[in-house]
């Protein structure tokens, strides 16, 4: 008999459990020992779940943080180490590999036909070489051209299962919804948009039953893949998004440089705050990992809904959490906008407390916007009080939650919306959707290698 192999999943509450449902669970060759946490905050110390885990894990499996991992090989005398998170360099990914194999594991990455649940609809799948590049943005601009073109499209969401890890399948299409399931910020931040888009939008933690109901309900699914992590459905279509403000990093980041060279389309957003020395130069390297992708360009416009409030104020700029922590970015949408109509973002670094401070000494590299973290009770609380403390004479939310149905803010309070704009032709709508004519419904569901 062949001996069974003891696996650790390294993750990130999204990957990770998806790895372990399509590859791992009925796998009797295999047992997983241990998942590892990273990126996300009060994920470790949890456990997997056993009514997700089939018959061979009726307990359960635990969560450990990523820091532990040696600990985790010796103690387990784990034979693989599998990598299954998202938007890091390959120069992490590469640290876990050596301290996987100097304790005696082997390091493995799972491929698509490995991972990806082939589905009986059409998929587009929009990815991104770095968090914070604008594949949101292109997403809504998608679901409205597919909507155009006749299609009834169905947004999938990559997992973000950060409150509940029990979740198998979740379905929102209101702001109440959303509201009464007690989400994270992060987790609000990328289903708001889509409801505010008319949309109905998926997600959880079990995608092949994610993927029966989203498939009932439309007869295309646009894939909105987080964390700039590949899609859980084979596509008919890969667009993947490109930042010109960050040239360089096409191909030093996992699997943002997969994703380039997986792409059908390659999309080049904030064009129009660019300029053209650095979109020349994300062209140059997209065409160089990727010759054979068609390069479309559009820029993402940023728009106030109460301009009046913030125009030649000091005002506080509260951007999306993940594309200033791990995306790496100083600013993003908010401050651009704020800029553009006169105002003066007030720095709030000095003004936070505890957890949103810390945050700030763990991201230095984040300037004067305040990132909407909300993981728990307690860091609502955290970023209340640094709101409050913040010296301005209004709030311009950047982040696309709408912070006022979760803390209490005194200031006035305006949004911004960024919406994509072709700036080349053919456009990216003309182009998805001449793409998906005449294609065949697929006849049932599976991995895509089986």
């Amino acid at each position: 008999m062949e001996a069974v192999r003891k696996v650790i999943i390294l993750g990130a509450a999204g990957r990770d459990f998806h790895n372990f449902n399509v590859f791992f669970r009925d796998a009797a060759g295999y047992r997983v020992v241990a998942f590892t946490a990273a990126q996300i905050p009060h994920i470790a110390g949890r456990s997997y779940p056993a009514s997700l885990c089939g018959a061979l894990y009726p307990h359960g499996i635990p969560i450990y943080p990523e820091t532990e991992l040696t600990r985790l090989i010796k103690q387990h005398r784990a034979d693989e180490v599998v990598f299954s998170y998202s938007d890091v360099t390959h120069r992490h990914v590469m640290h876990l590999a050596s301290i996987a194999v100097a304790n005696g594991a082997s390091f493995v990455l799972l491929g698509p036909r490995d991972t990806m649940l082939v589905s009986p609809i059409p998929v587009v799948a929009v990815v991104a070489a770095r968090t914070g590049a604008g594949k949101s943005t292109i997403s809504r601009y998608l679901f409205g051209a597919l909507k155009a073109a006749g299609r009834k499209p169905v947004v999938v969401r990559h997992p973000m299962p950060y409150g509940r890890l029990d979740r198998g399948v979740e379905r929102y299409q209101s702001t109440d919804e959303i509201i009464n399931a007690k989400l994270t910020i992060e987790e609000m931040e990328e289903y708001q948009p889509h409801i505010d888009n008319g949309a109905a939008v998926f997600a959880g933690v079990d995608y092949a039953a994610v993927l029966e109901r989203a498939s009932a309900e439309g007869d295309v699914i646009l894939w909105d893949g987080g964390n700039n992590d590949m899609a859980f459905f084979r596509p008919e279509v890969t667009v993947t998004v490109l930042d010109p403000l960050r040239p360089g990093e096409e191909d030093r980041y996992f699997p943002g440089e997969a994703n380039i060279r997986a792409a059908d389309v390659l999309v080049i957003t904030k064009v129009n705050v660019a300029g053209a020395a650095l979109v020349d130069a994300t062209v140059h390297a997209a065409r160089k990992l990727n010759p054979g992708a068609l390069i479309v360009t559009m820029a993402l416009d940023e728009k106030i809904d109460c301009p009046q409030i913030v125009e030649g104020r000091n005002v506080l700029v509260i951007e999306d959490g993940p594309s200033l922590t791990h995306g790496g970015l100083p600013e993003a949408g908010g401050v651009r906008a704020a800029k553009l109509f006169g105002a003066s973002p007030v720095d709030p670094r000095p003004f936070a407390v505890r957890s949103i401070a810390a945050a700030f000494a763990q991201f230095p590299h984040i300037g004067a916007a305040l990132p909407a973290l909300g993981y728990s009770r307690e860091q609502l609380i955290d970023l209340q009080q640094t709101i409050a403390d913040v010296p301005c004479d209004a709030v311009l939310l950047g982040t696309t939650a709408d912070l006022a149905q979760l803390v209490q803010i005194a200031q006035p309070v305006a949004r911004v919306r960024i919406d994509a704009r072709d700036l080349s032709t053919p456009s990216l709508a003309s182009v998805v959707t001449a793409r998906l004519k005449n294609l065949p419904r697929r006849a049932a569901a599976g991995r895509s290698g089986s």
